[in-house]
């Protein structure tokens, strides 16, 4: 199974991100974020910070922790390349993280696109075989 895959759009990027469980999903679009501006294999892993977010549904879920990406991106000047997260539902979805990345150092890491937002244009979560996540960046 791939991870994820870039699909065709006219202005912005979308892509689809795979797991075997919601998880594995999750990190996999954050993956998929990150790779879309910048090869992640020259990220190397300095520091990590945690992350927290709830949500009534999944869907609004996976979209807070991937708008929280992108919030951290921008606020902290720091680009990330290792993702572990857990998700529990109780009365709500719960999502902890811990993410693992450096400061941004322009000799070391060249942005192929800057990520403005991630839309509620085509966003959808489901699970067939597997969990899948489609996601647009406005970029």
């Amino acid at each position: 199974m791939k991870s994820f895959e870039y699909l065709e759009h006219t202005a912005d990027i979308k892509f689809r991100a795979y797991g075997q469980n919601i998880e594995e999903m999750m990190n996999n679009a954050a993956l998929a974020l990150f790779n879309a501006m910048t090869d992640t294999s020259v990220v190397q892993i300095n520091k990590t910070w945690k992350v927290k977010l709830s949500a009534p549904d999944l869907e609004q879920l996976a979209y807070y922790w991937l708008s929280e990406l992108v919030f951290l991106f921008e606020t902290e000047l720091t680009i990330y390349s290792k993702f572990n997260v857990k998700v529990h539902h109780n009365q709500e979805w719960i999502l902890l993280a811990q993410i693992g990345g450096e400061r941004i150092d322009p000799k070391k890491h060249a942005f192929d696109n800057e990520v403005k937002a991630v839309t509620l244009h085509e966003f959808v979560v489901n699970k067939n075989d597997v969990w899948c996540i489609q996601v647009v960046l406005d970029v």
